[in-house]
């Protein structure tokens, strides 16, 4: 029985659902049974596919060992509602199922869910303000322009160097950013942080971004307690003082020895059912529906646990922060309820950790429209987050930190030279594109020759050096750059044809060079007769 992991991405119940479908109707074992003096081949009995789908839901890795025996028959009623078994008889949809020893079969054909098709959203996550982006209905010659004459002395003093005259320069001030700006940017750079955690092309398929609202973000990061619990300005969304006075009397039960604590014999069950209650009546789940693809999609990072706790703490900023604030106060009862030894049981038949997942989880994370796996993924994911709420519920500070700056730098005066482009921006920052080795070595041989051959064919082309300049320079490259010039000039007779030899002049006839070498003297024969 092997689950594959089914990762983050677009619609992963729907690919749970089918995934779970298509092993149990191959993996599930069939055999001849006998029921009222009638034999049937090829069935199984409900108690038989309850404790065999029992076993693949706790061995799968998308599920986890948290799954119980009674949320596997709840996922055969769907599967007996969905068609996807059938009662010996042929009749399914209407018909109830209960692990006993009734028969069922698998019908000829088991349809699996289609990928729901949402409407097309924006790809786009929203623009970055740019430095020299106009206020609507203003251009850009409205920007305020001071220009500045620096010497060195002035330099020297902003920047502890001293590079003798600078330049005159021109401070050029952008426009103030408004409040709404300020929030474009948080809500820009979160969603695109969230998308890059979850290796996303777009964060369309799993989220509305319309529906996200900038505001809830800094309120979450900004508006918090010395224990980090969102503070909300609206005390009329605040849990009512009797539901906040019941957590905190679980979440710091005493001792049997305090006696100043009211109790009787089954007083913190009352007082859990009072909790429960009303969580359990809530018109919309903590993590809300729209944010329900989003959680569910981050479930399939788990086995990366460092890398799903920072997907939530994104995921966790983007709720409102009345419902922040109701988790934050849960999961820490939750988490505290489980971890007191002293805690009397508090409901007979389930173990604590177990009771705190079944009863809070759908109160947590649950689909508008009714998902045959609901239960079971809001389960694994209260499970994951009562382990690690005090992490996943802080503020990213990384995330924090890149906006505080982003908005500092586009809050800061730029400074501009003559001849530099007055509208060049600094743009957002980019990620390195990973090459190949061969196109790494390639580049590292080759890159740095193309500009050395066009410095050299640069040195040859130029008339105004003269050739006793143009031949010393040359020597020069030569000696620097042996290869590049050896790919030039391959051979002597390709470098002579650079500098051709010129003919030489005939050297005038002189006088003395007519006379004869110097020789001794001698007695000649006198003509005399």
């Amino acid at each position: 029985m092997e689950h594959r992991i089914v990762g983050p991405g677009p619609y992963r119940a729907t690919r749970l659902w089918n995934e779970t479908v298509e092993l149990f109707r191959a993996k599930m074992p069939l055999r001849k049974h006998r029921c009222r003096f009638k034999s049937y081949e090829h069935c199984f009995t409900a108690a038989e596919a309850v404790d065999w789908l029992h076993e693949l839901l706790r061995c799968s890795q998308n599920f986890g060992p948290e799954v119980t025996r009674k949320q596997t028959v709840q996922l055969l009623k769907k599967f007996l509602k969905n068609h996807v078994i059938e009662d010996i008889k042929g009749k399914w949809g209407q018909e109830d199922f209960e692990d006993n020893r009734h028969l069922y079969r698998f019908p000829p054909s088991s349809p699996l869910k289609p990928y729901p098709k949402k409407p097309p959203y924006q790809k786009d996550v929203i623009k970055f303000p740019e430095w020299n982006d106009p206020a609507p209905g203003t251009s850009q010659e409205n920007i305020p322009v001071r220009p500045v004459v620096m010497n060195s002395e002035m330099w020297y003093k902003r920047h502890s160097i001293a590079i003798g005259e600078v330049p005159a320069c021109r401070l050029v001030h952008r426009r103030q950013l408004t409040e709404a700006n300020v929030e474009e940017i948080w809500k820009s750079m979160t969603l695109s942080y969230l998308q890059k955690i979850l290796g996303l092309d777009s964060l369309e398929e799993v989220l509305d971004i319309k529906l996200v609202n900038s505001k809830f973000i800094i309120h979450n990061v900004y508006s918090v307690s010395k224990q980090g619990v969102v503070i909300l300005d609206d005390k009329s969304k605040e849990l009512p003082h009797w539901v906040l006075s019941a957590m905190k009397c679980l979440a710091n039960w005493p001792n049997c020895s305090d006696l100043k604590q009211p109790m009787y014999l089954g007083f913190e069950k009352d007082v859990f059912k009072t909790i429960a209650d009303y969580y359990g009546h809530l018109k919309e789940p903590l993590l809300t529906f729209h944010l329900f693809d989003a959680f569910v999609s981050v479930l399939g990072l788990l086995q990366k646990e460092k890398v799903a706790v920072e997907a939530f703490q994104i995921c966790c900023l983007l709720l409102p922060p009345e419902n922040r604030r109701k988790l934050q106060l849960l999961m820490r009862m939750m988490a505290r309820i489980c971890l007191n030894k002293e805690m009397p049981p508090l409901c007979d038949g389930f173990g604590t950790r177990t009771l705190m997942v079944q009863t809070f989880s759908r109160c947590i994370l649950c689909s508008k429209d009714e998902v045959d796996l609901d239960e079971l993924l809001a389960a694994r994911l209260v499970t994951f987050l009562m382990d690690n709420y005090q992490e996943i519920l802080k503020v990213p500070l990384d995330l924090q930190t890149s906006i505080e700056e982003r908005v500092a730098h586009l809050r800061r005066v730029q400074i501009k030279y003559p001849g530099a482009d007055m509208d060049i921006t600094l743009s957002a920052p980019s990620f390195c594109r990973q090459i190949s080795p061969e196109e790494f070595e390639y580049q590292r041989s080759y890159g740095s020759q193309e500009p050395l051959a066009a410095l050299l064919e640069e040195v040859i082309t130029d008339a105004k050096l003269s050739s006793k300049e143009k031949k010393k320079k040359l020597k020069q490259f030569q000696k620097s750059y042996p290869e590049v010039y050896q790919e030039r000039f391959p051979t002597p007779e390709s470098e002579a044809l650079l500098f051709p030899e010129k003919p030489k002049p005939k050297p005038q006839l002189l006088m003395w060079a007519l006379k004869k070498p110097f020789q001794p003297f001698q007695r000649t024969r006198s003509f005399r007769m």
